[in-house]
């Protein structure tokens, strides 16, 4: 048997193994919580026009700046393989720089200020 036949036959046992645990393993007792059609913690009985508060969304919106800040700096590491790994540098540099300094502004406005 070659390695690749080998590799094929392991992936595939695997995967059968783990979604046949994947049925087995949790817990299958719902409570009313799990049952009801919103899991967010909106009262789904409630009106549907009641306004969201702008700093949950602020919150979300930082959330997804800096994960897209890991996103462009994760190859970094391999920067300093190119030609000119200072200029590299001064690129990640500003991006952390102009992200540090939204968030201190942030801050001193009082966005990030949960309750009033």
């Amino acid at each position: 048997m070659n390695l690749i036949t080998a590799m094929i036959t392991i992936a595939v046992l695997l995967s059968i193994v783990l979604g046949l645990v994947s049925f087995w393993l949790p817990q299958m007792t719902p409570d009313h919580e799990k049952l009801s059609p919103y899991e967010c913690g909106f009262d789904p009985l409630g009106s549907a026009r009641l306004p969201f508060s702008m700093r949950f969304f602020l919150v979300a919106i930082l959330f997804l700046l800096f994960d897209l800040e890991i996103a462009l700096l994760l190859p970094l590491p391999w920067g300093d393989q190119l030609y000119s790994p200072l200029t590299t540098f001064f690129w990640a540099a500003l991006v952390l720089l102009l992200l540090t300094l939204g968030l201190v502004y942030e801050w001193i406005q009082g966005g990030l200020e949960w309750a009033e």
